[in-house]
């Protein structure tokens, strides 16, 4: 039976080794790991733990970013860290741009001023894949474990109320999984449909770990029956680029 344990932890300040925080939380909630187990961690806790934090008052925009600031009424400073933090922009409300960066379309480049103190930002993670990937093996190599390691954020679906979790990376296990060819309830053979491993993992242990004050930045998702593996995950195996996304295409269609 599947089953998610969320992990309390103290809250780190200033750069840290997240493994070592890892053990050290895992034995004050008693927890062990096992195999095939998937090691489920926030995105702000692997920010925090790199220094990825910025101060407003540090930032000098640019004539772009105060271009963005005033079509999308936001603060000059927070609209030039939106643009260094992405690939690509492609519109927004009042308080929100839409950007993409490194495969993945977040509002506002995915920066987050939720859990951080006043005047101060948190950035997505650097080289989210080989921090997973990293995780995994040191968890290899000191307890002789397989595991599955995912990175989660939160993040707003179209036209859905509230957030849910999506993997921003992921290492040990196969992202997602082609059912293309086997067959419907009616015995029709399927002929799009992957089902997204990594997103749902990220999902399941979210709902546990919380969205506020919980201190949970840590899961472990058990029994879940991803395919586990050694090879590494590239970023472009659980995402598609906005071209190809059918509400990006199809919204695009509509201006």
């Amino acid at each position: 039976m599947l089953k998610v344990i969320p992990l309390l932890s103290e809250r780190m300040n200033g750069e840290f080794d997240v493994f070592v925080s890892l053990i050290d939380t895992l034995k004050k909630n008693n927890e062990a790991l096992m195999n095939e187990d998937i090691i489920v961690v926030s995105t702000k806790y692997i920010s925090n733990s790199q220094g990825r934090i910025v101060q407003f008052d540090k930032i000098i925009p640019s004539e772009e970013g105060t271009k963005l600031a005033k079509e999308f009424k936001i603060k000059p400073s927070f609209a030039e860290m939106i643009l260094r933090e992405s690939d690509k922009v492609f519109g927004g409300i009042s308080g929100f741009i839409i950007t993409s960066a490194d495969y993945v379309m977040a509002p506002n480049a995915g920066i987050d001023k939720s859990n951080a103190s006043e005047g101060v930002a948190i950035l997505y993670p650097k080289n989210p894949y080989l921090i997973a990937e990293n995780l995994r093996r040191k968890i290899y190599l000191k307890l002789s474990i397989h595991v599955g390691v995912v990175l989660v954020d939160s993040r707003l679906m179209p036209a859905r109320i509230g957030t849910s979790g999506v993997a921003i990376a992921c290492a040990g296990i196969e992202p997602v999984l082609d059912m293309r060819a086997r067959k419907d309830l009616d015995g029709k053979p399927l002929k799009v449909t992957f089902q997204a491993v990594a997103d749902n993992i990220a999902t399941i242990a979210n709902y546990k770990m919380g969205e506020g004050a919980e201190s949970k930045p840590f899961a472990i998702v058990r029994n879940s029956e991803a395919k586990m593996t050694d090879r590494k995950i590239n970023a472009n195996e659980l995402a598609i680029s906005p071209d190809q996304c059918v509400y990006v295409r199809g919204l695009a269609k509509m201006n």
